[in-house]
């Protein structure tokens, strides 16, 4: 079950991307822009992620839409509560575990302790998907690009002239 969930989710992410491989933008541009997507979609923003996106994609010609967008199918909603688990957890490896923070005694006076954990192993995941996410779409997209046209992947005309004779 799990296979076919990540073969969905991969081939949901290869499309978006050829979709943004036959725009006009650089390989570079379709990298970052997935990345960037990546970077903001791994963070706690509570929806003012998609905002960012509409922002970056309104004040820069050069940020693929597409590309930006297709970051939204890798780190979906059920995907980010692992994402918020391991940061926190990763915070909580770098920074200690959050004083008087038990599941005995919950309290808004912890709030900030905890946060600063989430926060600090966030950024550094969201960080590392990013390098991670750029690598891949710029690989995928270089590949994309480098196929023949689909007018030379039809093979050779091999048609008889009825003109010329073998003999």
């Amino acid at each position: 079950m799990l296979r076919r969930r990540l073969a969905r989710i991969r081939n949901q992410v290869r499309e978006r991307l050829v979709t943004a491989f036959v725009e006009k933008h650089t390989p570079n541009e379709v990298a970052a822009s997935f990345s960037v997507g990546v970077f903001i979609t791994a963070l706690p923003t509570l929806g003012v992620g998609v905002l960012a996106f509409f922002v970056l994609a309104a004040l820069f010609t050069r940020v693929s839409k597409i590309a930006l967008f297709a970051s939204v199918v890798i780190l979906n909603p059920v995907v980010k509560w692992g994402v918020y688990g391991a940061s926190y957890s990763l915070g909580q490896f770098l920074l200690g575990p959050a004083p008087n923070a038990s599941f005995d005694s919950v309290s808004l006076s912890m709030g900030v302790d905890v946060l600063t954990r989430l926060w600090v192993g966030n950024l550094i995941l969201a960080t590392i998907f990013a390098v991670v996410g750029y690598g891949g779409a710029l690989r995928i997209v270089n590949e994309f690009r480098r196929r023949p046209d689909d007018e030379d992947q039809q093979p050779p005309d091999i048609s008889v002239d009825p003109s010329s004779s073998h003999e």
